[in-house]
C-alpha cells in the first residue's frame, strides 16, 4: 500500500484542483456569471466586472468575500450590483476596514461593533464623514513617510469611502427609484419631436444633465462600448453617454440595456435582469468578440484562484517533506515533490494566462515580480529535487513558493494587478529580456538563501542532517549561487542597455541600479570566498543566508521606500516587514556561528572524536 500511497494522494488533490476550475454556477435565478463577465473600461483597461468588483473589495477590507447581517455569502458582482442599485441595503454591508484604535475612537466605535472585530459599514460611519473628510484633508497636507498611523488611517478610510461612493455613481445619480423613474421619463421624451418638451419636461432634462455630468465627473467606470470599427479605446461612462442621447436624441443601446439592468435589478425581477444582461452580451458578442473572449478567461481565472490554490499545496507539500525527513520518508518524500509539481503547473497556468490577459511577459509590476521570483525558485527546486532526491528540493519549493503568493496576495490589496504599464516601462522586448533576467537572478540568489537557512536551521535544531546531506546542500548552494550570479549580471547590463536607451545614460546610480550591482557583488564575494577557502559548507550558508537581505532590498526596499527613478511609492508597512525580515536572517547568521560541534546533528560525531572526519560539514572559516 505504501508505494500507493503517494500516487493516490497526488490523484485526490489534482481532483480537489479541477474542482476549483469548474464553471461558476450561480446559486439564484439571476445571470450574475453573465453579469460579471460584462466588460468595462477602468483606469485604462478593459476589464470584466467581476475583476471590478473583486479589486474593489481586496481595497476596501483585504478580502473578496462579503457576507450580510444574516450571513448570506454575496458574489461580488451581487455586491457590486447592490452598491450601485440598492445602497440603502449595500449602506448596511461591513466592508470597510478600521484597525487603528484612534480611528475607530474618532468614529465612536469598537471593535465589537464590527465584523471579526475591524470591518464596519457606511451607515456605521455616516454620521460622522464630515469629520473623516476633515482629518484627512489635515493628514493630506503632510508627507506620506512621516504621517502617524491615526493620519495614515484616516487618509486611506477617506480614499475606501470615496471608491464606494464613485462606484454608486456608476448607473444611478441619486435615489435608484426616482432616476430610474426619471430615465424612463427621458427615453419617451427623446422618442418625440423636437420642441414638443413641456416647461415640467423641460426641467426635468436640465436635471438629469446636471446629473449625467456628475455621473461622469466621479465615475472611473467606462461601460459603454465605442461603435463597432471605432476607437477600441474609446468606452464611455454611463452619464457621457446618456449625455450624448440628449445631443443626438438617440439613447446609446448600451446605456438603455443598463438602464434596463438597473431596473430590473432595483425590483429584483430576475427574468428582466437576465434578458438585459444576455440583450448587452450578444451586443458586445457580435461587435467585440476578442474582448470579450478576454473577459471570459478573466472571470474564469478570477473565481479559479490559482495562486490560492497553490499557496495550500505548497504549504501541504512543505509539510509532507519536514516530516519526511523524520518518519515516512519513502512516502511522504514522493508525495512532497508530486504536490509541488501540481502547484508549480497551476501557477504556471495562472502565469501564462495572465501573460495572455495583458498580451505582455510574465513580470510587469511588484506583484507579477513576486509570482514570477517564486515561480523560478520553484522550478530550480523541482531541478535540484529530482537530481538529489532528498526531499530538500521540496522543502524549499514549498517554503519559497508560499512565501512569495503570500506577498504576491498583500500586493494585491494596492489595486488591479493587471495594471496599464508606465510609459518609461512599456516595452515588451526589455520587459521579456531585462526584467525576466534579473528575476530569475532574485529566484537564484533567494534559493540559495533559502538552502542555507535549511542547512543551518536543520543541522543546529534537528538530528537529521549527515554528512551526506550535509554535502549534498553544499554543493546545491554552489551551484546555485553561479547560476544566480551569471543571471544577475547579464540581467543588471540589459538594464544598463535599457537605461540608456530610456534616459541616455547607461549607469546613474539610482538606487534600483545599485541595488542589482549588490547583489552581483554579493555573489561574486561568496564564489570568490569559496574558491579561496575561506569560506566552506557553513561560512557559505551564512554568507547565501545574508544574500536574502541584500535581494530583498534591491526587490522591494527601492521600489517600495520612495526613492530613485524606480521607486513606486513609499509603503511603511512594506518597511518594517522588510526590517523585520533581515533582523530573521542575521539571527540565524549568528545561529550559524555556534561551533558545528555544539549542533544537535553533530553532537556524537564530536563526543566520538571524529567530528572532522567523513561525513561531518566543514566548520566556516
Amino acid at each position: 500500500m505504501k508505494p500507493l500511497f503517494p500516487t493516490l494522494a497526488a490523484v485526490a488533490a489534482l481532483l480537489a484542483v479541477g474542482y476549483t476550475l469548474r464553471p461558476a454556477r450561480d446559486a439564484g435565478a439571476f445571470d450574475l456569471a453573465g453579469f460579471g463577465g460584462t466588460p468595462a473600461l477602468v483606469n485604462g483597461r478593459i476589464k470584466p466586472l467581476d475583476t471590478v468588483a473583486r479589486t474593489a473589495l481586496l481595497t476596501l477590507q483585504g478580502r473578496q468575500r462579503v457576507q450580510t447581517l444574516d450571513g448570506r455569502a454575496l458574489a461580488p458582482a451581487e455586491w457590486l450590483l447592490d452598491v450601485m442599485l440598492r445602497p440603502a441595503l449595500a449602506n448596511s454591508y461591513r466592508t470597510f476596514e478600521i484597525v487603528n484604535p484612534d480611528v475607530l475612537s474618532l468614529l465612536s466605535l469598537a471593535p465589537a461593533d464590527g465584523d471579526g472585530g475591524k470591518r464596519f459599514s457606511l451607515a456605521q460611519l455616516r454620521p460622522r464623514l464630515a469629520e473623516i473628510d476633515r482629518q484627512a484633508r489635515l493628514a493630506d497636507d503632510v508627507e506620506s513617510a512621516v504621517r502617524t498611523p491615526f493620519q495614515k488611517g484616516i487618509v486611506q478610510l477617506r480614499n475606501a469611502i470615496a471608491l464606494y461612493q464613485h462606484l454608486q455613481l456608476t448607473l444611478v445619480a441619486n435615489d435608484p427609484h426616482e432616476f430610474l423613474g426619471q430615465l424612463g421619463q427621458l427615453t419617451g421624451l427623446l422618442a418625440r419631436p423636437p420642441g414638443t418638451a413641456t416647461p415640467a419636461e423641460q426641467i426635468l432634462i436640465r436635471e438629469l444633465g446636471t446629473a449625467f455630468t456628475t455621473m461622469d465627473q466621479f465615475s472611473s467606470l467606462h461601460p459603454v462600448p465605442p461603435a463597432k470599427g471605432g476607437d477600441p479605446t474609446a468606452w464611455a461612462s454611463i452619464g457621457t453617454a446618456w449625455t450624448r442621447a440628449l445631443e443626438t436624441r438617440r439613447p446609446d443601446p448600451a446605456a438603455a440595456d443598463f438602464a434596463a439592468l438597473a431596473q430590473a435589478w432595483h425590483a429584483q425581477d430576475a427574468p428582466a435582469f437576465n434578458r438585459a444582461v444576455a440583450a448587452h452580451r450578444a451586443r458586445l458578442e457580435a461587435d467585440f468578440p476578442a474582448v470579450m473572449t478576454k473577459a471570459r478567461v478573466e472571470t474564469r481565472f478570477n473565481s479559479a484562484e490559482p495562486f490560492y490554490t497553490s499557496a495550500v499545496l505548497y504549504v501541504a507539500a512543505f509539510l509532507c517533506a519536514v516530516v519526511s525527513w523524520l518518519r515516512w520518508p519513502a512516502a511522504l518524500g514522493p508525495l512532497a515533490f508530486r504536490l509541488i509539481l501540481i502547484a508549480f503547473a497551476l501557477s504556471t497556468a495562472g502565469i501564462v494566462t495572465r501573460m495572455w490577459l495583458e498580451s505582455r511577459p510574465p513580470v510587469t509590476n511588484l506583484y507579477s515580480s513576486a509570482l514570477f521570483v517564486g515561480w523560478g525558485a520553484v522550478a530550480l527546486c523541482l531541478a535540484l529535487e529530482a537530481v538529489y532526491r532528498n526531499a530538500i528540493g521540496s522543502v524549499t519549493a514549498g517554503l519559497t513558493g508560499f512565501a512569495t503568493l503570500l506577498i504576491a496576495h498583500h500586493l494585491a490589496l494596492g489595486g488591479d494587478t493587471l495594471e496599464m504599464m508606465r510609459a518609461v516601462l512599456d516595452s515588451n522586448f526589455w520587459l521579456a529580456t531585462h526584467v525576466v533576467t534579473i528575476a530569475v537572478g532574485y529566484s537564484a540568489t533567494f534559493l540559495a538563501g533559502f538552502l542555507g537557512l535549511v542547512y543551518v536551521l536543520r543541522g543546529l535544531l534537528t538530528r537529521s542532517l549527515d554528512g551526506a546531506t550535509a554535502d549534498a546542500i553544499n554543493r546545491m548552494m554552489y551551484g546555485v549561487i553561479c547560476f544566480a550570479t551569471l543571471f544577475s549580471f547579464v540581467g543588471t547590463v540589459l538594464g544598463g542597455i535599457w537605461a540608456d536607451q530610456s534616459w541616455g545614460r547607461f549607469w546613474g546610480w539610482d538606487p534600483k541600479e545599485n541595488g542589482a550591482l549588490l547583489i552581483v557583488i554579493w555573489n561574486a564575494i561568496i564564489l570568490h570566498a569559496r574558491w579561496a577557502g575561506l569560506v566552506r559548507a557553513r561560512g557559505i550558508a551564512a554568507l547565501a543566508i545574508f544574500g536574502n537581505v541584500v535581494t530583498a532590498w534591491s526587490w522591494f526596499g527601492v521600489n517600495m521606500l520612495g526613492v530613485g527613478l524606480h521607486s513606486y511609492g513609499f509603503m511603511d508597512s512594506a518597511f518594517w516587514w522588510l526590517i523585520g525580515f533581515a533582523v530573521s536572517q542575521v539571527l540565524v547568521i549568528l545561529a550559524a556561528a555556534v561551533p558545528t560541534e555544539s549542533w544537535r546533528s553533530f553532537r556524537g560525531i564530536a563526543a566520538s572524536g571524529r567530528s572532522g572526519g567523513p561525513g561531518a560539514p566543514a566548520p566556516a572559516s
